[in-house]
Protein backbone atom coordinates (compact mmCIF):
# COMPACT_ATOMS: atom_id res chain seq x y z
CA UNK A 1 0.00 0.00 0.00
CA UNK A 2 0.99 3.24 -0.84
CA UNK A 3 1.80 6.33 1.24
CA UNK A 4 -1.05 7.93 -0.36
CA UNK A 5 -3.57 5.06 0.20
CA UNK A 6 -2.00 4.74 4.30
CA UNK A 7 -3.20 7.97 4.69
CA UNK A 8 -6.23 7.77 3.33
CA UNK A 9 -7.07 4.64 5.21
CA UNK A 10 -6.43 6.07 8.19
CA UNK A 11 -8.89 9.02 8.08
CA UNK A 12 -11.79 6.63 7.06
CA UNK A 13 -14.70 6.66 9.32
CA UNK A 14 -17.82 4.27 9.11
CA UNK A 15 -20.96 5.34 10.19
CA UNK A 16 -23.78 3.08 11.90
CA UNK A 17 -27.18 4.20 11.63
CA UNK A 18 -30.39 2.98 12.37
CA UNK A 19 -33.88 3.90 10.95
CA UNK A 20 -37.72 2.99 9.92
CA UNK A 21 -36.95 0.53 7.00
CA UNK A 22 -39.05 3.34 4.82
CA UNK A 23 -37.04 6.18 5.57
CA UNK A 24 -33.35 4.00 5.57
CA UNK A 25 -32.88 4.30 1.45
CA UNK A 26 -33.87 7.96 1.73
CA UNK A 27 -31.59 8.60 4.53
CA UNK A 28 -28.22 6.48 2.59
CA UNK A 29 -29.06 7.79 -1.08
CA UNK A 30 -29.15 11.18 0.16
CA UNK A 31 -25.69 11.25 2.22
CA UNK A 32 -24.62 9.73 -1.21
CA UNK A 33 -25.96 12.03 -3.88
CA UNK A 34 -24.60 15.23 -1.45
CA UNK A 35 -21.29 13.53 -1.35
CA UNK A 36 -21.01 13.27 2.24
CA UNK A 37 -20.52 9.45 2.04
CA UNK A 38 -18.96 7.28 -0.99
CA UNK A 39 -21.55 4.64 0.02
CA UNK A 40 -24.54 3.91 1.81
CA UNK A 41 -25.62 -0.01 2.52
CA UNK A 42 -28.88 -0.38 3.84
CA UNK A 43 -29.64 -3.95 5.54
CA UNK A 44 -33.36 -4.32 6.31
CA UNK A 45 -34.52 -6.65 9.05
CA UNK A 46 -33.07 -5.34 12.51
CA UNK A 47 -35.01 -5.89 15.39
CA UNK A 48 -34.56 -3.46 18.00
CA UNK A 49 -35.38 -3.03 21.79
CA UNK A 50 -35.02 0.09 23.97
CA UNK A 51 -36.05 2.21 26.83
CA UNK A 52 -37.75 5.38 25.54
CA UNK A 53 -39.25 7.75 27.87
CA UNK A 54 -39.63 5.29 30.27
CA UNK A 55 -40.98 2.41 27.91
CA UNK A 56 -39.86 -0.91 26.76
CA UNK A 57 -40.10 -0.51 22.95
CA UNK A 58 -39.76 -3.06 20.12
CA UNK A 59 -39.38 -1.68 16.83
CA UNK A 60 -38.25 -3.10 13.53
CA UNK A 61 -35.71 -0.82 12.04
CA UNK A 62 -33.11 -0.93 8.91
CA UNK A 63 -29.11 -0.57 9.44
CA UNK A 64 -27.37 1.53 7.41
CA UNK A 65 -23.08 1.04 7.35
CA UNK A 66 -21.69 3.97 5.42
CA UNK A 67 -18.13 5.58 4.77
CA UNK A 68 -16.91 8.78 4.68
CA UNK A 69 -13.96 10.53 5.77
CA UNK A 70 -12.73 12.17 9.16
CA UNK A 71 -12.72 15.58 7.00
CA UNK A 72 -16.47 14.86 6.40
CA UNK A 73 -17.86 13.16 8.88
CA UNK A 74 -19.06 16.18 11.15
CA UNK A 75 -20.86 17.30 7.82
CA UNK A 76 -22.13 13.63 7.42
CA UNK A 77 -23.58 13.44 10.71
CA UNK A 78 -25.10 17.11 10.85
CA UNK A 79 -27.00 16.27 7.71
CA UNK A 80 -28.24 13.19 9.29
CA UNK A 81 -29.50 14.97 12.28
CA UNK A 82 -31.41 16.97 10.11
CA UNK A 83 -33.13 14.67 7.74
CA UNK A 84 -33.09 11.44 10.64
CA UNK A 85 -37.16 11.03 11.78
CA UNK A 86 -36.18 9.95 14.93
CA UNK A 87 -35.81 12.90 18.21
CA UNK A 88 -32.75 11.12 18.89
CA UNK A 89 -30.79 8.79 15.82
CA UNK A 90 -28.25 6.48 16.58
CA UNK A 91 -25.51 7.33 14.66
CA UNK A 92 -22.24 6.06 15.90
CA UNK A 93 -18.60 6.69 13.83
CA UNK A 94 -15.76 4.01 13.95
CA UNK A 95 -12.52 4.21 12.98
CA UNK A 96 -11.95 0.96 11.46
CA UNK A 97 -8.82 -1.09 12.58
CA UNK A 98 -7.95 -1.74 9.17
CA UNK A 99 -9.02 -0.86 5.66
CA UNK A 100 -8.37 -2.18 1.73
CA UNK A 101 -5.87 0.61 0.66
CA UNK A 102 -7.31 1.24 -2.24
CA UNK A 103 -10.99 1.31 -1.23
CA UNK A 104 -10.14 4.09 1.35
CA UNK A 105 -8.81 6.23 -1.86
CA UNK A 106 -11.73 5.25 -3.34
CA UNK A 107 -13.83 6.40 -0.24
CA UNK A 108 -11.61 9.96 -0.51
CA UNK A 109 -12.41 10.53 -4.21
CA UNK A 110 -16.41 9.72 -3.88
CA UNK A 111 -16.86 12.45 -0.68
CA UNK A 112 -14.31 15.22 -2.04
CA UNK A 113 -16.44 17.90 -3.03
CA UNK A 114 -16.98 18.48 -6.60
CA UNK A 115 -16.41 21.84 -8.81
CA UNK A 116 -19.19 23.02 -9.80
CA UNK A 117 -18.68 23.79 -13.50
Amino acid sequence: MGAMEEDAARSLRVLFVTAPPADAPTLGRTLVEERLVACANVLPGATSFYWWQGALCRDEEAVLWMETTAGRLEAATARLREIHPYEVPKIVAFTPAAVHGPYAAWVHAETSPRDAT
